[in-house]
């Protein structure tokens, strides 16, 4: 029997957009996002990602499409247990061509307001400052578009608003963010939220007033 994990989607996210996805388990998201990513490709229409459509690109542009636009952050942060923070961040430069800056990992962590930790590895590290790791990795190849899949999942309230607000910076600064969360109140930082149904977008919402998050234990 053949399933049908996300039909008739008819959707446009531009540069600079903060996004947020909603919906039920099994309603879609995951799916959406995978072919959002580079991760899935569609199995009928067309998906153009900066005026490409990657639908039809082989796998080897999809993935240097993935290393050079899009980063991509997880709600199990998904870090080398037995690398640093700093070798964790400097892991998607590797795949890079050509050689890169040695100072290009330090700089994603000065982001994230992690350098004081760089040479942690990720069990001396709390949930919140493994998952700020995980951002800095996400930016060191300086994407357009960030990828967040339930990025707050795992972290306690207090530590989720330091990730939003780094969220918000990073769109602030130019940054297209989408972001997948089960709360309503998580989905209120963002300026739009998309709610999936089986399948499908059953609503397309604007936030008139999105929620703006107080870092509180950043420094």
């Amino acid at each position: 029997m053949r399933v049908q994990a996300v039909t008739e989607i008819n959707l446009s996210i531009n540069e600079g957009d903060f996004v947020s996805i909603m919906g039920p388990s099994g309603s879609g998201k995951s799916t959406f996002m995978h072919i959002l990513g580079c991760l899935d490709r569609p199995t009928s229409g067309t998906y153009l990602l900066q005026g490409t459509d990657v639908s039809k690109c082989p796998d080897i542009k999809l993935a240097d499409i993935r290393n050079r636009l899009i980063g991509f952050v997880f709600q199990t942060y998904n870090l080398l247990p037995h690398a640093n923070a700093l070798k964790n961040v400097e892991l998607p430069l590797l795949y890079k061509n050509g050689s890169f800056p040695k100072y290009a990992a330090q700089e994603a962590l000065a982001a994230v307001r992690m350098q004081s930790r760089m040479h942690h590895k990720p069990n001396q590290l709390s949930g919140g400052q493994q998952q700020r790791v995980a951002i800095a990795r996400a930016l060191v190849n300086n994407p357009s578009i960030i990828l967040a899949d339930e990025p707050t999942g795992n972290l306690d309230s207090k530590t989720g608003e330091d990730i939003l607000a780094i969220f918000q910076k990073l769109n602030a600064e130019g940054k297209t963010i989408i972001l997948v969360t089960h709360e309503r109140t998580v989905a209120e930082h963002t300026d739009r939220i998309i709610h999936f149904a089986d399948g499908s977008i059953v609503n397309d919402e604007v936030v008139r007033n999105p929620r703006t998050a107080n870092s509180i234990s950043l420094d």
